[in-house]
């Protein structure tokens, strides 16, 4: 009884450490599996961010002018999104400031330009819409379409007869995806980040 007893004891301790050994691998798998979906994941769905560029800030004997380009505003499922017919919208937000270093900078004005884009199927034709023109652009091409939808050119900001000389002025700016055109998750995250140009006039 006793030699049995032994016997099933040693067998009793197999058991555990094969049990001890699988659980311990399983661990280790269940570990390595989420630093896998910690890592892998993110850079799946991390898409090139927009930007804005070209700006220029420049003004004729009556108005301050701007002009930028917005560059990787389409990623590939809002393109897929906009030939599918979804119409999508675009807002560049311009700010004005007068830099005050003992203060808090003086807003002189806070503008809004829309840029909308549709396709139509059936025309083969991408119709563009922008608040600072009064008619849309109809173009066939999709690459000249994006184009026009990130272009600012000639736009007035103020009125040089309300900017004061002699003093420190900023212009802030950034493009948005106005997340109720398209279903998300297309619209998520779809924006520039803040740009500002200074000047002294």
């Amino acid at each position: 009884m006793l030699s049995l007893s032994a016997k099933d004891s040693s067998f009793g301790h197999h058991i555990d450490r094969e049990s001890s050994a699988g659980l311990m691998f399983r661990k280790r798998a269940i570990l390595v599996f989420a630093l896998v979906i910690l890592f892998v994941i993110p850079s799946i769905g991390k898409a090139e961010k927009p930007e804005l560029c070209d700006i220029i800030v420049t003004n004729t004997r009556d108005d301050l002018l701007l002009y930028f380009n917005a560059q990787g505003l389409f990623s590939a499922d809002l393109k897929r999104a906009v030939l599918n017919g979804i119409p999508s919208k675009f807002t560049f937000f311009v700010s004005l400031y007068r830099v005050r270093y003992l203060w808090p900078d003086k807003e002189l004005t806070k503008l809004e330009i829309l840029h909308t884009i549709k396709y139509d199927s059936l025309r083969n034709e991408f119709t563009v819409v922008r608040s600072e023109y009064d008619r849309p652009v109809i173009v066939k091409s999709f690459a000249r379409a994006m184009e026009l939808m990130g272009s600012i050119d000639d736009f007035t900001v103020i009125s040089m007869n309300d900017l004061p000389r002699g003093y420190h002025y900023q212009i802030r700016l950034k493009a948005v995806l106005d997340r109720g055109s398209v279903p998300f998750p297309i619209s998520w995250n779809i924006e520039t980040d803040w740009h500002s140009v200074d000047f002294i006039y």
